[in-house]
């Protein structure tokens, strides 16, 4: 059992940034690999990056490569994302999700959800 809690989003410009976080509890968060993914409206929900058990690897996807940092605090059972020179195809609902292997950009392993943070890129 993990609860998961995002929170963060909001509206910026083009060229801004935000920085998501993600609060586990139930479970010992340094067991578990966390991913970001998003859902725009009208699309399918896609992979964003994600962070294995001890943060020694990392994933992105291609379109947020060099712009996003996913890191964690396993002290504080927390997950960043850092979302820095944001574009309007950045607009989705981000959801931190968690799982306890190593499949990172793997959606079907992800085990446990958070409810999402709205994100909008606009001028």
């Amino acid at each position: 059992q993990v609860q998961l809690v995002e929170s963060g989003g909001g509206l910026v410009q083009p060229g801004g940034s935000l920085r998501l976080s993600c609060v586990a509890s139930g479970r010992t968060f340094s067991t578990l690999s966390v991913g970001w993914f998003r859902q725009a409206t009208g699309k399918e929900r896609e992979f964003v990056a994600a962070i294995n058990w001890g943060g020694s690897s990392t994933r992105y996807a291609d379109s947020v490569k060099g712009r996003f940092t996913i890191s964690r605090d396993n002290a504080k059972n927390t997950a960043h994302l850092q979302m820095n020179s944001l574009k309007p195809e950045d607009t989705a609902v981000y959801y931190c999700a968690a799982q306890s292997t190593e499949a990172l950009a793997y959606i079907n392993g992800y085990k446990w959800w958070g409810q999402g943070t709205q994100v909008t890129v606009s001028s």
